[in-house]
């Protein structure tokens, strides 16, 4: 049975193809995704269709065969994918915004990325997790990342640890290193999102040249002194978790068509109904939410007050996506909990993700919207 989720599709815009792509990705996700769960990992064929859709070369620049594509197609294509699998979602999300995050190296790093092809995928750990020392050349990298998501199928990770050895509080910068120097703890244990491969990443004093570093700051700040396609150039708040809450939009909406599936004939009441009703419009306005923040920052509307609203909508977004799903689980009762059912799948998929700190009202939101909306704190 299916469902009709209530969403208006907004009119095809002149794009890179990445949404037909996703829209074809999304049934081969959605076919591999019991085993994708119960075995942890994402198939092959599936990481291999991320990357053969064009995700990760969505935000490479056109001069190494990129697609220098929209936050508003990318978003479109995740949510999309999610509503097959959300793990295979979030790995496709990630790998689109690593490459964004990667601008930043220097051009003979841009180089060593993508000279040889614009489909490299990055796995990224944001969290300062380690530390570095400069050597002659660029500098000795040493720690653990948790929760690096995709290091299943990276070709390379890029890491965010602290340079000591000066005057003054440490620096933080992002090392970029290649698959084969690095080792992989299979860490990631959660009840949901099972398949993204969110393990932690073991680097023993390697050394990496200057060409694949940068300043912390720049991704921060927005600023790119080696690239100027525009999406290169975003501040990282105005991202406001968007990276994260699409998978969860297009997971939440196949939540929706899974529990439909399963209130039929005599199942079916008016209770249900109406739980299926509110639930749905919760799916509708987190989604309406979600592409709202893709559009400001293809419009670039970097002002403080459009930043602080993109981190309030991904984090209300995500709470009423919770509310959603948990309403759907309740109006299927135990037919939905089967281990075999996709509801309860989609159900764990999503409390895990929205657990993510770039999701949380306390971390991300509050501070700077109350702001907006109250003023600064005395």
């Amino acid at each position: 049975m299916s469902v009709d989720t209530g969403v208006i599709e907004a009119p095809a815009a002149a794009g890179t193809g990445l949404v037909e792509a996703a829209d074809r990705l999304r049934l081969l996700a959605a076919l591999h995704a019991g085993d994708a769960d119960t075995g942890r990992v994402l198939s092959h064929e599936v990481t291999d269709a991320i990357r053969e859709a064009g995700f990760a070369r969505h935000f490479v620049a056109a001069r190494f065969g990129g697609a220098e594509g929209s936050f508003d197609e990318l978003t479109r294509a995740v949510v999309s994918v999610g509503q097959g699998c959300a793990a295979s979602a979030w790995c496709a999300s990630l790998a689109a915004y690593s490459a964004r995050f990667a601008a930043h190296l220097p051009e003979e790093g841009h180089q060593a990325l993508w000279g040889t092809s614009p489909d490299t995928v990055v796995a990224t750990g944001l969290m300062p997790a380690g530390r570095a020392r400069p050597v002659d050349g660029g500098w000795r990298v040493t720690g653990r990342w948790a929760y690096v998501s995709g290091i299943d199928f990276a070709d390379w990770v890029m890491l965010c640890a602290a340079v000591g050895g000066g005057e003054g509080p440490p620096q933080l910068r992002f090392f970029t290193l290649p698959r084969g120097s690095y080792g992989v703890q299979e860490t990631w244990d959660s009840v949901g999102m099972r398949a993204t491969g969110s393990h932690t990443v073991v680097v023993d004093d390697v050394f990496v040249p200057g060409h694949l570093s940068f300043d912390r700051t720049d991704m921060l700040t927005g600023r790119n002194s080696t690239s100027g396609v525009p999406s290169h150039n975003v501040p990282f708040q105005a991202v406001g978790g968007l990276t994260f809450i699409a998978p969860v939009v297009g997971a939440a909406a196949g939540a929706l068509e899974a529990a439909a599936g399963s209130v039929t004939g005599r199942r079916r009441n008016q209770t249900a109904e109406l739980t299926f009703v509110r639930a749905s419009g919760r799916i509708d306005a987190a989604r309406g939410l979600v592409e709202q923040n893709a559009q400001v920052l293809d419009r670039r509307l970097f002002t403080p007050e459009h930043m602080a609203r993109n981190e309030r909508n991904a984090t209300y977004a995500a709470e009423s996506l919770c509310e959603a799903v948990a309403l759907l689980v309740s109006a299927a009762g135990t037919g939905g909990l089967g281990e075999g059912h996709a509801l309860q799948r989609f159900w764990r998929d999503v409390t895990s993700a929205t657990s993510h700190v770039a999701l949380q009202y306390d971390t991300a939101a509050r501070k700077n919207y109350s702001a907006v909306l109250l003023g600064p704190a005395e």
